[in-house]
């Protein structure tokens, strides 16, 4: 048996294509190569994204997280739900990544960096926490930082975290 990816890309902000014609393609290539980070079960594996703007980032900001304001990047793991019932032969729910259009685009311009790039690590780095990866202590951010530097370099984009980086 193999393993099957599945990535719903939802656009609830046109900005994205104006901005990234080809997103919803990029979305797909850059979670598999997050999802090549780690070894995944046999069968159907599914995760999705939803490019979206800075006030639903907000909301959820707001509402999952206690904080009332947008953010680049949110990730919401299913498998942080240790109760939630894994069904045989059942797609395996990963859960879902949500990226701001007008945070992600200041940031890229903030810190000199193409948009597609600082686009590319966002999404890497939001499947990467749905895979359990997290920044939370200093051991967690140096092993995450490094492996997103990784991917990065694998995908011919510079480094996320050089000097001029404040990161996600």
């Amino acid at each position: 048996m193999t393993t099957t990816i599945e990535i719903d890309v939802r656009m609830d902000c046109p900005a994205w294509i104006e901005a990234l014609p080809d997103a919803e393609a990029r979305c797909g290539r850059l979670a598999a190569t997050a999802l090549e980070a780690v070894e995944l079960p046999d069968g159907v594996v599914e995760l999705s994204i939803v490019l979206a703007d800075d006030a639903i980032v907000q909301d959820l900001n707001r509402n999952w997280r206690g904080k009332n304001q947008p953010t680049n990047v949110l990730s919401f793991a299913a498998l942080d739900d240790e109760d939630a019932p894994l069904v045989p032969g059942a797609p395996l729910m990963l859960g879902d990544v949500i990226l701001a259009y007008e945070t992600t685009a200041a940031e890229a311009k903030e810190q000199g960096k193409p948009f597609a790039d600082h686009f590319s690590h966002l999404v890497v780095h939001g499947v990467l926490h749905l895979l359990g990866f997290d920044h939370e202590d200093e051991d967690e951010a140096v092993e995450m930082e490094a492996l997103e530097s990784t991917l990065m370099a694998a995908l011919g984009i510079p480094d996320p975290y050089g000097e001029e980086d404040e990161g996600p």
